[in-house]
Protein backbone atom coordinates (compact mmCIF):
# COMPACT_ATOMS: atom_id res chain seq x y z
CA UNK A 1 0.00 0.00 0.00
CA UNK A 2 1.38 3.32 -1.11
CA UNK A 3 0.30 6.58 0.29
CA UNK A 4 0.94 9.81 2.89
CA UNK A 5 -1.29 7.44 5.46
CA UNK A 6 0.37 4.01 5.32
CA UNK A 7 0.03 2.77 8.59
CA UNK A 8 -2.96 4.49 9.84
CA UNK A 9 -5.91 2.66 10.29
CA UNK A 10 -9.49 4.00 10.51
CA UNK A 11 -12.79 2.37 12.07
CA UNK A 12 -15.99 3.97 10.33
CA UNK A 13 -19.11 3.57 12.07
CA UNK A 14 -20.83 7.16 9.58
CA UNK A 15 -23.24 6.23 7.15
CA UNK A 16 -24.65 7.77 3.78
CA UNK A 17 -22.38 10.44 2.89
CA UNK A 18 -20.53 13.04 4.32
CA UNK A 19 -18.33 10.17 6.75
CA UNK A 20 -18.07 7.68 4.03
CA UNK A 21 -17.00 10.75 2.11
CA UNK A 22 -14.02 11.44 4.36
CA UNK A 23 -13.10 8.23 4.96
CA UNK A 24 -12.43 7.47 1.16
CA UNK A 25 -10.07 10.24 0.82
CA UNK A 26 -8.43 8.99 3.80
CA UNK A 27 -8.22 5.50 2.21
CA UNK A 28 -6.67 7.01 -0.87
CA UNK A 29 -4.00 8.26 0.73
CA UNK A 30 -2.98 4.88 1.91
CA UNK A 31 -4.98 4.63 5.17
CA UNK A 32 -6.52 1.46 5.85
CA UNK A 33 -10.77 2.06 6.32
CA UNK A 34 -12.66 -0.56 7.98
CA UNK A 35 -16.16 0.79 7.63
CA UNK A 36 -18.47 -0.68 9.97
CA UNK A 37 -22.72 -0.99 9.82
CA UNK A 38 -25.34 -2.90 11.14
CA UNK A 39 -26.83 -5.25 8.27
CA UNK A 40 -29.95 -4.09 9.39
CA UNK A 41 -28.69 -0.65 7.06
CA UNK A 42 -28.69 -2.85 3.46
CA UNK A 43 -32.15 -2.80 2.69
CA UNK A 44 -32.47 1.30 3.44
CA UNK A 45 -30.81 2.33 -0.37
CA UNK A 46 -28.86 4.61 1.87
CA UNK A 47 -24.89 2.88 0.98
CA UNK A 48 -23.63 4.74 -1.98
CA UNK A 49 -21.44 2.05 -3.58
CA UNK A 50 -18.66 4.84 -4.95
CA UNK A 51 -17.31 6.22 -1.73
CA UNK A 52 -16.74 2.67 -0.85
CA UNK A 53 -13.21 2.58 -2.94
CA UNK A 54 -9.97 1.10 -1.40
CA UNK A 55 -11.99 0.41 2.17
CA UNK A 56 -13.20 -3.02 3.76
CA UNK A 57 -16.77 -3.09 4.47
CA UNK A 58 -18.20 -5.20 7.14
CA UNK A 59 -21.57 -6.02 9.29
CA UNK A 60 -21.48 -5.56 12.96
CA UNK A 61 -24.68 -5.42 15.50
CA UNK A 62 -22.76 -3.21 18.19
CA UNK A 63 -25.96 -4.38 20.40
CA UNK A 64 -24.90 -7.29 21.09
CA UNK A 65 -22.28 -8.92 23.38
CA UNK A 66 -19.95 -9.88 21.33
CA UNK A 67 -19.98 -7.79 18.48
CA UNK A 68 -19.62 -4.67 21.02
CA UNK A 69 -16.63 -7.08 22.21
CA UNK A 70 -15.32 -7.45 18.82
CA UNK A 71 -15.67 -4.14 18.10
CA UNK A 72 -13.30 -2.81 21.14
CA UNK A 73 -10.99 -4.70 20.24
CA UNK A 74 -10.64 -3.78 16.57
CA UNK A 75 -10.83 -0.05 17.84
CA UNK A 76 -8.32 -0.90 20.92
CA UNK A 77 -5.14 -0.54 17.59
CA UNK A 78 -7.06 1.94 15.13
CA UNK A 79 -5.73 5.75 14.82
CA UNK A 80 -9.20 7.31 14.07
CA UNK A 81 -12.76 6.49 14.72
CA UNK A 82 -15.86 8.26 12.45
CA UNK A 83 -19.21 8.18 13.44
CA UNK A 84 -22.19 10.01 12.21
CA UNK A 85 -24.46 9.19 14.86
CA UNK A 86 -27.35 12.01 16.98
CA UNK A 87 -25.81 13.02 19.86
CA UNK A 88 -26.25 10.86 22.13
CA UNK A 89 -26.50 7.73 20.39
CA UNK A 90 -22.24 6.96 20.54
CA UNK A 91 -22.60 7.22 24.34
CA UNK A 92 -25.88 4.87 24.57
CA UNK A 93 -23.71 2.27 22.54
CA UNK A 94 -20.79 2.72 24.50
CA UNK A 95 -18.52 3.59 22.03
CA UNK A 96 -18.43 7.37 22.42
CA UNK A 97 -15.04 9.49 23.21
CA UNK A 98 -14.64 8.66 26.79
CA UNK A 99 -14.94 5.59 26.87
CA UNK A 100 -12.90 4.88 23.70
CA UNK A 101 -10.10 6.67 25.13
CA UNK A 102 -9.90 4.47 28.40
CA UNK A 103 -8.57 2.04 25.86
CA UNK A 104 -6.90 3.70 23.33
CA UNK A 105 -5.82 7.31 24.60
CA UNK A 106 -3.84 8.19 21.07
CA UNK A 107 -7.65 7.44 18.94
CA UNK A 108 -8.69 10.26 17.13
CA UNK A 109 -12.57 10.51 17.10
CA UNK A 110 -14.35 12.79 15.05
CA UNK A 111 -18.10 12.85 15.15
CA UNK A 112 -20.21 14.12 12.21
CA UNK A 113 -23.55 15.82 13.11
CA UNK A 114 -25.71 18.40 11.35
CA UNK A 115 -25.62 21.02 14.37
CA UNK A 116 -22.88 19.51 16.43
CA UNK A 117 -22.68 18.04 19.92
CA UNK A 118 -23.74 21.16 21.43
CA UNK A 119 -26.23 24.53 20.71
CA UNK A 120 -29.76 24.52 20.79
CA UNK A 121 -30.22 22.27 17.52
CA UNK A 122 -28.33 19.36 18.26
CA UNK A 123 -31.09 16.44 19.14
CA UNK A 124 -32.66 18.08 15.86
CA UNK A 125 -32.58 15.96 12.49
CA UNK A 126 -31.96 17.40 9.46
CA UNK A 127 -30.06 16.71 5.68
CA UNK A 128 -28.37 18.95 3.65
CA UNK A 129 -31.37 21.02 2.52
CA UNK A 130 -31.63 21.90 6.08
CA UNK A 131 -28.15 22.62 6.90
CA UNK A 132 -27.86 24.92 3.99
CA UNK A 133 -31.34 26.56 4.87
CA UNK A 134 -29.80 27.20 8.00
CA UNK A 135 -26.82 28.74 7.39
CA UNK A 136 -28.10 31.09 4.61
CA UNK A 137 -26.40 28.94 1.26
CA UNK A 138 -29.87 28.78 -0.31
CA UNK A 139 -31.15 31.43 0.12
CA UNK A 140 -28.34 32.70 -2.38
CA UNK A 141 -29.06 30.37 -4.98
CA UNK A 142 -31.65 30.56 -7.34
CA UNK A 143 -33.45 32.81 -9.62
CA UNK A 144 -33.43 36.51 -9.26
CA UNK A 145 -37.37 37.60 -7.63
CA UNK A 146 -37.61 33.43 -7.30
CA UNK A 147 -37.62 30.95 -5.00
CA UNK A 148 -34.28 29.19 -3.46
CA UNK A 149 -33.72 26.51 -5.23
CA UNK A 150 -32.01 23.24 -3.72
CA UNK A 151 -28.83 22.56 -5.58
CA UNK A 152 -27.96 18.93 -7.63
CA UNK A 153 -25.17 18.13 -4.71
CA UNK A 154 -24.70 18.09 -1.19
CA UNK A 155 -22.75 20.94 -0.75
CA UNK A 156 -23.26 20.75 3.21
CA UNK A 157 -22.29 17.16 3.16
CA UNK A 158 -19.30 17.36 1.27
CA UNK A 159 -18.04 20.71 1.84
CA UNK A 160 -19.62 21.33 5.66
CA UNK A 161 -18.99 17.64 6.89
CA UNK A 162 -16.42 15.89 4.55
CA UNK A 163 -14.33 18.15 3.66
CA UNK A 164 -14.08 19.96 7.30
CA UNK A 165 -13.63 16.43 8.74
CA UNK A 166 -11.11 15.33 6.72
CA UNK A 167 -9.56 19.19 7.80
CA UNK A 168 -9.67 18.24 11.78
CA UNK A 169 -8.69 14.63 11.33
CA UNK A 170 -5.55 15.52 9.29
CA UNK A 171 -4.75 18.15 11.73
CA UNK A 172 -5.54 15.90 14.86
CA UNK A 173 -2.53 13.66 13.33
CA UNK A 174 -0.24 16.33 13.11
CA UNK A 175 -0.87 17.26 16.27
CA UNK A 176 -0.59 13.84 17.64
CA UNK A 177 2.92 13.40 16.08
CA UNK A 178 3.93 15.98 18.69
CA UNK A 179 2.33 15.64 22.00
CA UNK A 180 1.40 11.49 21.64
CA UNK A 181 -1.95 12.14 22.44
CA UNK A 182 -5.27 11.78 20.44
CA UNK A 183 -8.31 14.53 20.77
CA UNK A 184 -12.23 14.27 20.09
CA UNK A 185 -13.22 16.28 16.70
CA UNK A 186 -16.70 17.87 16.81
CA UNK A 187 -17.76 18.29 13.10
CA UNK A 188 -21.24 20.41 12.69
CA UNK A 189 -22.46 20.34 8.79
CA UNK A 190 -24.24 23.25 9.37
CA UNK A 191 -20.99 25.07 10.72
CA UNK A 192 -19.09 24.01 8.10
CA UNK A 193 -20.97 25.87 5.14
CA UNK A 194 -21.41 29.22 7.72
CA UNK A 195 -18.02 29.77 6.35
CA UNK A 196 -18.61 29.50 2.53
CA UNK A 197 -20.40 32.89 2.88
CA UNK A 198 -17.25 34.73 3.10
CA UNK A 199 -17.64 36.60 -0.24
CA UNK A 200 -21.66 37.60 0.20
CA UNK A 201 -20.74 38.04 3.70
CA UNK A 202 -17.93 40.41 2.59
CA UNK A 203 -20.25 42.93 0.10
CA UNK A 204 -22.86 42.95 2.71
CA UNK A 205 -20.49 44.94 5.00
CA UNK A 206 -19.18 47.02 1.67
CA UNK A 207 -22.39 48.62 0.74
CA UNK A 208 -25.05 47.19 3.48
CA UNK A 209 -27.52 46.04 1.12
CA UNK A 210 -28.19 42.55 1.41
CA UNK A 211 -26.93 40.23 -1.51
CA UNK A 212 -30.34 39.17 -3.78
CA UNK A 213 -30.35 35.76 -5.51
CA UNK A 214 -28.83 35.95 -9.11
CA UNK A 215 -27.96 39.59 -8.83
CA UNK A 216 -24.44 39.97 -7.04
CA UNK A 217 -21.59 41.16 -9.20
CA UNK A 218 -20.38 37.01 -8.89
CA UNK A 219 -23.80 35.89 -9.77
CA UNK A 220 -25.77 36.62 -12.99
CA UNK A 221 -25.88 40.65 -12.42
CA UNK A 222 -23.17 41.22 -15.02
CA UNK A 223 -22.29 40.22 -18.63
CA UNK A 224 -19.27 39.48 -17.08
CA UNK A 225 -20.63 36.47 -15.05
CA UNK A 226 -22.43 34.93 -16.26
CA UNK A 227 -24.19 31.65 -18.37
CA UNK A 228 -25.51 31.72 -21.98
CA UNK A 229 -27.07 29.45 -24.08
CA UNK A 230 -26.03 28.59 -27.50
CA UNK A 231 -28.12 27.96 -30.88
CA UNK A 232 -27.59 23.61 -29.93
CA UNK A 233 -29.62 24.52 -26.63
CA UNK A 234 -26.21 23.69 -24.46
CA UNK A 235 -24.62 26.18 -22.49
CA UNK A 236 -21.69 28.43 -21.20
CA UNK A 237 -20.03 30.01 -18.56
CA UNK A 238 -18.10 33.06 -18.55
CA UNK A 239 -16.43 34.70 -15.55
CA UNK A 240 -14.37 37.25 -17.02
CA UNK A 241 -14.29 39.16 -13.91
CA UNK A 242 -10.66 40.85 -14.70
CA UNK A 243 -11.50 43.54 -16.97
CA UNK A 244 -8.38 42.23 -19.29
CA UNK A 245 -10.23 39.14 -19.84
CA UNK A 246 -13.42 40.85 -20.24
CA UNK A 247 -11.89 43.53 -22.73
CA UNK A 248 -10.59 40.56 -24.98
CA UNK A 249 -14.22 38.74 -25.03
CA UNK A 250 -15.65 41.99 -26.11
CA UNK A 251 -13.13 42.60 -29.23
CA UNK A 252 -13.49 39.38 -30.35
CA UNK A 253 -17.43 39.91 -30.28
CA UNK A 254 -16.80 43.00 -32.26
CA UNK A 255 -17.97 45.38 -29.41
CA UNK A 256 -14.87 46.72 -27.69
CA UNK A 257 -16.59 50.21 -26.34
CA UNK A 258 -18.50 47.04 -23.87
CA UNK A 259 -15.08 46.72 -22.27
CA UNK A 260 -14.86 50.08 -20.37
CA UNK A 261 -18.27 49.54 -19.20
CA UNK A 262 -17.90 45.52 -17.62
CA UNK A 263 -19.57 46.75 -14.59
CA UNK A 264 -21.65 49.78 -16.04
CA UNK A 265 -25.05 49.56 -14.13
CA UNK A 266 -26.61 52.08 -16.43
CA UNK A 267 -25.89 50.03 -19.57
CA UNK A 268 -25.82 46.22 -17.76
CA UNK A 269 -29.24 44.91 -19.66
CA UNK A 270 -28.31 46.04 -22.71
CA UNK A 271 -24.73 44.14 -22.72
CA UNK A 272 -26.55 41.16 -21.24
CA UNK A 273 -29.25 41.09 -24.19
CA UNK A 274 -25.92 41.74 -26.64
CA UNK A 275 -24.26 38.40 -25.22
CA UNK A 276 -27.45 36.29 -24.72
CA UNK A 277 -28.54 37.12 -28.64
CA UNK A 278 -24.77 36.75 -29.83
CA UNK A 279 -24.13 32.98 -27.80
CA UNK A 280 -27.29 31.83 -29.34
CA UNK A 281 -26.09 32.38 -32.72
CA UNK A 282 -23.67 29.23 -32.50
CA UNK A 283 -23.36 26.26 -31.10
CA UNK A 284 -21.14 24.90 -27.93
CA UNK A 285 -18.49 23.86 -30.49
CA UNK A 286 -18.32 26.55 -32.43
CA UNK A 287 -17.54 28.81 -29.65
CA UNK A 288 -15.15 26.56 -28.30
CA UNK A 289 -12.98 26.64 -31.59
CA UNK A 290 -13.39 30.74 -31.86
CA UNK A 291 -12.23 31.43 -27.98
CA UNK A 292 -11.18 28.73 -26.74
CA UNK A 293 -7.32 29.58 -26.68
CA UNK A 294 -8.23 33.95 -26.95
CA UNK A 295 -6.91 33.77 -22.67
CA UNK A 296 -10.51 34.50 -22.06
CA UNK A 297 -12.02 33.20 -18.97
CA UNK A 298 -14.94 30.65 -20.35
CA UNK A 299 -16.13 26.91 -19.80
CA UNK A 300 -18.49 24.44 -21.44
CA UNK A 301 -21.50 23.54 -19.10
CA UNK A 302 -20.87 19.81 -19.00
CA UNK A 303 -23.07 17.29 -17.45
CA UNK A 304 -21.89 14.13 -16.29
CA UNK A 305 -21.75 12.02 -18.89
CA UNK A 306 -19.53 14.23 -20.84
CA UNK A 307 -16.66 14.41 -18.03
CA UNK A 308 -15.17 10.53 -18.77
CA UNK A 309 -14.17 12.03 -22.38
CA UNK A 310 -12.79 15.45 -21.42
CA UNK A 311 -9.36 15.61 -22.33
CA UNK A 312 -8.50 17.95 -19.04
CA UNK A 313 -9.80 15.57 -16.62
CA UNK A 314 -8.02 12.38 -18.78
CA UNK A 315 -4.92 14.37 -18.92
CA UNK A 316 -4.94 14.67 -14.75
CA UNK A 317 -5.98 11.34 -14.13
CA UNK A 318 -9.58 12.83 -12.98
CA UNK A 319 -11.36 10.01 -14.39
CA UNK A 320 -10.60 6.20 -14.76
CA UNK A 321 -12.16 2.58 -14.99
CA UNK A 322 -11.61 0.09 -12.17
CA UNK A 323 -12.95 -3.90 -12.71
CA UNK A 324 -15.19 -4.38 -9.42
CA UNK A 325 -15.00 -7.97 -7.66
CA UNK A 326 -17.48 -9.38 -10.39
CA UNK A 327 -15.36 -8.13 -13.71
CA UNK A 328 -17.88 -5.46 -13.92
CA UNK A 329 -16.05 -1.85 -15.05
CA UNK A 330 -16.92 0.56 -12.67
CA UNK A 331 -15.85 4.35 -13.13
CA UNK A 332 -14.38 6.71 -10.68
CA UNK A 333 -13.17 10.01 -10.55
CA UNK A 334 -9.86 10.57 -9.56
CA UNK A 335 -7.61 12.04 -6.61
CA UNK A 336 -7.59 15.94 -6.75
CA UNK A 337 -4.70 16.35 -4.33
CA UNK A 338 -1.78 15.52 -6.54
CA UNK A 339 1.68 14.75 -4.20
CA UNK A 340 4.73 14.43 -5.77
CA UNK A 341 6.43 11.99 -2.83
CA UNK A 342 3.35 10.08 -1.38
CA UNK A 343 0.29 10.00 -4.15
CA UNK A 344 -3.25 8.70 -3.46
CA UNK A 345 -4.40 6.43 -5.48
CA UNK A 346 -7.36 3.89 -6.43
CA UNK A 347 -6.06 0.21 -6.02
CA UNK A 348 -9.21 -1.43 -5.43
CA UNK A 349 -12.98 -1.49 -6.59
CA UNK A 350 -15.81 0.20 -4.29
CA UNK A 351 -16.19 -2.77 -2.02
CA UNK A 352 -20.28 -4.44 -1.31
CA UNK A 353 -22.26 -4.11 1.61
CA UNK A 354 -20.30 -5.97 4.06
CA UNK A 355 -18.41 -7.87 1.63
CA UNK A 356 -15.05 -8.01 3.53
CA UNK A 357 -16.52 -8.90 7.01
CA UNK A 358 -15.21 -12.64 7.62
CA UNK A 359 -12.14 -11.76 5.95
CA UNK A 360 -11.59 -8.90 8.87
CA UNK A 361 -12.99 -11.31 11.28
CA UNK A 362 -9.98 -13.96 10.34
CA UNK A 363 -7.60 -10.91 10.37
CA UNK A 364 -8.11 -10.03 14.12
CA UNK A 365 -7.93 -13.84 15.11
CA UNK A 366 -11.05 -15.14 15.43
CA UNK A 367 -11.71 -18.47 13.50
CA UNK A 368 -14.34 -19.83 10.64
CA UNK A 369 -16.01 -22.18 13.54
CA UNK A 370 -16.68 -18.92 15.81
CA UNK A 371 -17.27 -16.69 12.20
CA UNK A 372 -20.53 -19.26 11.19
CA UNK A 373 -21.62 -18.65 14.70
CA UNK A 374 -21.66 -14.87 15.12
CA UNK A 375 -23.52 -14.84 11.33
CA UNK A 376 -26.31 -17.32 13.11
CA UNK A 377 -26.47 -15.31 15.92
CA UNK A 378 -27.17 -12.08 13.99
CA UNK A 379 -23.87 -10.61 15.26
CA UNK A 380 -22.53 -10.16 11.88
Amino acid sequence: MTGALKGITVIDLSRMLPGPFCSMILADHGARVIAIEDKKFKEDNTYFYSVNRNKDHMTLNLKTKKGYEIFMKMVKSADILMEGFRPGVAKRLMVDYDTIKTINPEIIYCSITGYGQYGPFRDMPGHDVNYLSFSGILDTIGEKNGSPSIPGIQIADLAGGSMNALAGILLALFAREKTGKGQYIDISMTDGVLGLLSMPLDLFQQDGKMPERSNTILSHRYACYNVYETSDAKYISIGAVENRFWQNLCNILGVPEYGPLQYDDSHREEIIHFFRKTFREKTREQWDKEIGDKDICWGKVQNISNLFDDPLFRAREMVGEVKDTKGNPVKYFGIPVKLSKTPGSVRTPPVGFGESTEKILRQYGYTDSEINTFIENDIV
